[in-house]
């Protein structure tokens, strides 16, 4: 089936070459904040099945309340049409809660690119160790930065600010 259009529900019986070229239609919707990524480098994109012909794209907000979940929605059933799949859903589930561990390091490379700071891999520090981690400048790669404010042009992101470069950037928040 690959490079066919679908104008009819796709098969519950589906090749698994089929069902890796739909995630991949899914998987390259960009993200609408932050275009450079797309949902599978956010990893955002959980999963996609067909169930009774219909396509189905499972997806995990960034944080409960994200503005821009309809955007994702709406960019994938169009992804999805435009490739002939008529009959598709998206649907969200909010366990387990999105972890900025998602990130690919594909992802985290985009960002660094963009000038976004990416995220701390999460580890736990041993039990009833304090630490403080460094937030590196994406633009020179200086550990010299601080928090202007707690929150940058979306939610999920702060503004920082190089003492090095004295650059601001955004800095996406570990959650």
């Amino acid at each position: 089936m690959n490079g066919q259009q679908l104008d009819r529900p796709v098969s519950s019986a589906i090749s698994s070459d089929e069902l890796r070229r739909l995630r991949a239609i899914v998987g390259e919707v960009p993200d609408p904040e932050i275009p450079v990524l797309t949902i599978e480098d956010l990893g955002v994109l959980r999963d996609v099945t067909v169930d009774d012909g219909v396509v189905v794209a499972t997806i995990t907000p960034t944080y409960s309340g994200c503005p821009a979940m309809d955007a994702i929605r709406a960019d994938v059933l169009c992804a999805l049409r435009e490739q002939g799949v008529e009959q598709a859903r998206v649907q969200t589930v909010l366990s387990p809660a999105w972890s900025t561990d998602w990130i690919s390091e594909d992802g985290r490379r985009k960002l660094r690119e963009f000038g976004i700071a990416p995220p701390a891999r999460c580890a736990a520090p041993p039990a009833g160790q304090l630490i403080s981690l460094s937030v590196c400048c994406p633009l020179c790669g200086s550990l010299h930065t601080r928090e202007v404010s707690h929150f940058g042009s979306t939610a999920c992101k702060a503004l920082y600010v190089c003492e090095t470069c004295h650059e601001p950037f955004d800095h996406f928040k570990t959650l």
